[in-house]
């Protein structure tokens, strides 16, 4: 019973969530959960490349205010987009592109209606925490901007990153 009244306490219930983004290191419940520490969101949309820490929980500037759907004729006035999963890792010589994966999207702004398939965007995402380079479903001028990107957001990494640069031309 509380002083105030005659009802009694109100216990808050834990709940069980899934600890995604901490620096610290689990030992028992929570061991093996997500970090997302060494993961970045870069968006590729027409001309540009930029990064998004938004799209990690579908919340880019891109996709804020969009519907999506998984059907593809939902969206017939679309432009192509994409977003880029980047995992950053360290070895001896330094830190370096490890994982980068890339996802399709299509986006209509003007009838916020949007295609994509979030089962494929978290695979990717995986993937590139997993440190895989899956990223030839990107276009030549695509590439090219993921590489400008890259470089120019830390040459050393890019230089350090054998895989990566491989893959995209460099």
């Amino acid at each position: 019973m509380t002083e105030q009244g005659n009802q009694p306490e109100k216990k808050e219930k834990k709940s069980l969530a899934l600890n995604v983004v901490s620096k610290k290191e689990h030992k028992g419940f929570g061991a093996g959960s997500i970090d997302l520490n060494s993961v970045s969101c870069i968006i590729i949309d027409g001309d540009e490349a930029y990064i998004d820490i938004g799209a990690m929980h579908a919340k880019s500037k891109i996709e804020r205010g969009i519907k999506f759907s998984t059907n593809r004729e939902d969206v017939p006035n679309g432009r192509q987009c994409w977003i880029v999963w980047v995992a950053v890792d360290r070895s001896e010589e330094g830190s370096y592109y490890a994982g980068a994966t890339a996802c399709e999207m299509w986006i209509d702004t003007e009838a916020r209606r949007g295609w994509k398939i979030l089962a494929d965007h978290v695979n990717r995402l995986d993937y590139a925490i997993k440190r895989r380079v899956m990223i030839d479903n990107l276009g030549t001028k695509e590439q090219g901007l993921l590489r400008d990107l890259l470089i120019n957001h830390n040459e050393e990494w890019w230089n350090n990153s054998e895989e990566v640069r491989v893959a995209l031309g460099g």
